[in-house]
């Protein structure tokens, strides 16, 4: 059996290879389009006019089911490990989950509403993604720090731990910067006014996404020895 394979390893591994792609190939068709700038473009941008608006759609979509299956999946674990050793109370695990489900939510609304056509329901879901994302790592870290020994090694919770940091760090920026951005064109230049609020913004916007795909790297050592399993049951 492969690697991938055990367990519910192949969620994370999925997860993380569809959500950078949907990062990457959206860009890399606008950047040959010519409809985005090659540096630090935000990543709404590169997925804002068509065709790669429609595959970053879409991308973007699945990226959301697999997430939420995943933090589902990790919900479950957490719950598992609650179970033998009550090192973590229910109710963080389950707002923990909601936190997850909700982040993905905000990308289903990402997905559907670009921001060149519908901006203000664009940026409230972006919004919601980034803000209960967020949340939902240092949550996912604080769980893996209490579950310890049990879970996850040491090395893994301090690498969450690190991770999560990062993106509560970089988040700020690209909100902040953000407000200050009073151009909505596709193509910035050096000398527009607001140059320096969109680079410092764009370039923590990346930071905090790659940082959640980042994040649910370190998901795969535990998934490997974890399964679920549906139980039907008939009733008369």
């Amino acid at each position: 059996m492969f690697w991938f394979m055990q367990g519910l390893c192949f969620l994370p591994v999925f997860l993380v290879v569809w959500s950078s792609c949907t990062f990457i190939v959206p860009y890399i068709i606008a950047l040959f389009r010519g409809d985005v700038d090659i540096i630090f473009p935000y990543i709404s941008d590169t997925g804002a006019n068509p065709p790669e608006s429609c595959i970053f759609g879409l991308m973007t979509f699945i990226s959301a089911c697999a997430g939420s299956a995943t933090i589902y999946a990790r919900y479950k674990y957490v719950e598992k490990l609650s179970e033998q050793n009550s090192l973590v109370k229910p109710c963080l695990n389950k707002a923990t989950l909601w936190f997850g489900i909700i982040a993905c939510f905000g990308m289903c609304i990402v997905a559907t509403f670009q921001e060149t056509v519908v901006t203000s329901v664009h940026d409230i879901g972006a919004l919601t993604f980034f803000i209960t994302g967020v949340v939902y790592i240092i949550l996912q870290s604080v769980l893996s720090l209490k579950a310890y020994p049990y879970g996850s090694s040491i090395c893994v919770c301090r690498a969450r731990l690190v991770i999560a940091v990062i993106a509560a760090v970089a988040f700020f920026p690209t909100v902040i910067c953000a407000y200050y951005v009073t151009q909505t064109t596709l193509h910035r230049h050096t000398y527009d006014k607001d140059y320096r609020f969109h680079v410092v913004s764009a370039v923590c916007e990346w930071i905090v996404a790659f940082s959640f795909i980042c994040f649910f790297l370190t998901y795969i050592e535990d998934f490997k020895i974890f399964k679920l399993r549906v139980r039907t049951e008939y009733e008369d």
